[in-house]
């Protein structure tokens, strides 16, 4: 299991724009449609990823408890499909009906958007305000799959952050790195 830490774009930076398919829909979603009101979780996950597996429930918790915050999540996929067949369109359509994602599960079949948020791995989080600025890169929290003391997934990192951006606050620039497995590059 390759443990490949997030790149820590600056802070301030603007979110590239999109337009990539919603799995579940069918249909082809930008950016501008899904931003939220106060601010908007851009994420890079994938299927198969075991940090991700190990994250998923306190993604779908995260999602549920700020449901009615103002901010949006998204989930992105950009992992090579012919390599990693776990990751194709279907198999993560069929994922998110089975766990009921909270949020879109959009395709990168190109790539290009990772490449433009200069994602590493899975997960790779990006928090941008309501203006689409930069204010949180980093983890979710610090519990990781096998390890010999695992702590729990709580979101404590990102639940944080997104509490500063709700309540006005300025979000601390300390920011921690995500690990995760690198995402599969063609």
């Amino acid at each position: 299991m390759a443990r490949t830490p997030s790149n820590m774009i600056p802070l301030g930076s603007k979110a590239p724009s999109f337009s990539l398919l919603d799995v579940v829909s069918g249909e082809m979603v930008s950016l501008d449609n899904l931003k939220g009101e106060v601010g908007t979780l851009v994420m890079f996950i994938c299927n198969h990823c075991p940090f991700v597996k190990h994250i998923e429930q306190g993604l779908i918790d995260l999602a549920n408890d700020y449901s009615d915050s103002g901010i949006n999540l998204i989930a992105i996929s950009s992992n090579d499909v012919v390599a990693y067949p776990e990751d194709s369109p279907e198999k993560m359509k069929e994922l998110s009906l089975a766990k009921n994602y909270p949020f879109p599960y959009l395709y990168d079949a190109t790539q290009e958007v990772a490449k433009s948020y200069d994602a590493a791995c899975t997960p790779d989080f990006y928090l941008y305000d309501k203006d689409l600025s930069l204010v949180y890169r980093g983890q979710m929290d610090d519990s990781r799959p096998k390890t010999d003391n695992p702590a729990p997934v709580t979101g404590r990192d990102l639940r944080a952050a997104f509490d500063c951006l709700i309540s006005g606050k300025p979000v601390s620039e300390e920011q921690i790195p995500s690990l995760g497995c690198n995402i599969k590059w063609k």
